[in-house]
């Protein structure tokens, strides 16, 4: 486990590197050792999955609910700023699909307010802004290294953080609370990852960089694919920033396009290819949320509902190539040309 963990602080670029059993521990660890004070309020997106405010709601914080910078699928630094009031205790940013939030803007937001930062980067392990790794942004950061990430462990997670006492905090907490000199320190749990879920992870990183190869391979691909098709867009990343890939994103428009995301999954599905809906509905529209007014003010948040309406994850990875690609890119451009319309895809050229 200490073998991964200096390979994850490396690769992000951190000081300290914290495996635990799940990334979702991980960032309640996270909250605690960056001392996010009991009870407090923290802004997060509403546009991410379930974990992240289900990870806060656990340890008796209240996930406030904030809309999205389009752009990015990350937290709106904008919005951000106005949910700022007396019980806030921090601000918990996502890099949707593993391309970075507003990273710079939430600092100079944090650091201007005093509130810790954390990040959830479960989607962003290899990904950088700027040339800098994600994982040293803010307070700490937390990977994922679960079965479905690319680089995984079978299940897992990491904090990451440059702060010495914060690592030191999650050691002790990660391990019920236990110090490095085996005096209890602090109240905790039981969040170690097993040694057979680090050796797992260890081989897993060895093809990092071969694995973001062909992610990106994939991304140009389906680029070249669906060039020109109406309503149609393949989410990438901005200059200076180099994203992992590991999730393929469209987003229809279907003023535009002439069909919902529900149609052309119908479509893709009907043809044997496995799409999904990203992250729909939205958190602050699923039952342990939508009706408690503490968690979101005002309702609704448009940019992350339209967002999650347009939104749609296509196959990638290393077990599909380019003829997989072209196929499912024919079977794209056929819904849209018939509307959804039954058929076969591979009589349309």
């Amino acid at each position: 486990m200490r073998e991964l963990e200096e390979r994850v602080a490396a690769l992000a670029g951190t000081a300290h590197a914290v495996a635990t059993c799940n990334a979702t521990i991980a960032l309640q660890l996270a909250a605690r050792a960056a001392g996010v004070r009991p009870g407090a309020e923290v802004i997060v997106p509403s546009f991410t999955w379930v974990a992240t405010p289900h990870a806060l709601d656990w340890i008796g914080l209240t996930p406030v609910f904030c809309d999205v910078d389009e752009e990015t699928a990350g937290i709106d630094p904008a919005h951000a700023e106005k949910l700022i009031g007396p019980g806030t205790g921090a601000i918990l940013g996502v890099h949707a699909f593993g391309r970075p939030c507003p990273v710079d803007e939430l600092t100079e937001l944090a650091d201007r307010h005093g509130l810790p930062l954390l990040f959830d980067a479960a989607h962003a392990l290899g990904s950088t802004h700027h040339g800098r790794p994600i994982g040293g942004f803010g307070d700490a950061e937390v990977f994922s290294f679960h079965a479905t990430k690319f680089i995984n462990s079978f299940e897992g997670g990491a904090l990451v953080t440059d702060d010495p006492d914060i690592a030191e905090r999650a050691r002790a907490m990660r391990n019920f609370g236990i110090g490095e000199d085996r005096d209890v320190i602090s109240s905790g749990t039981n969040a170690k990852m097993s040694e057979a879920s680090a050796a797992m992870g260890l081989v897993s990183l060895d093809r990092v960089d071969t694995l973001i190869e062909q992610n990106t391979r994939n991304h140009r691909l389906y680029e070249e694919g669906l060039a020109g098709l109406p309503g149609i867009s393949v989410r990438g990343q901005a200059p200076g920033e180099r994203a992992n890939h590991q999730y393929l994103v469209v987003e229809i428009d279907q003023a535009r396009a002439g069909v919902h995301a529900d149609q052309v999954r119908a479509v893709l599905e009907r043809h044997n290819v496995l799409s999904r809906r990203y992250f729909h509905p939205c958190c602050h529209q699923l039952a342990p949320y939508r009706d408690r007014p503490d968690t979101h003010a005002p309702l609704p948040l448009p940019r992350s509902e339209a967002l999650a309406e347009r939104v749609l994850a296509l196959p990638t990875g290393e077990v599909i190539g380019a003829e997989e690609i072209d196929g499912v890119c024919r079977i794209i451009r056929w819904a849209v040309e018939t509307g959804g319309a039954d058929g076969d895809p591979g009589t349309t050229d």
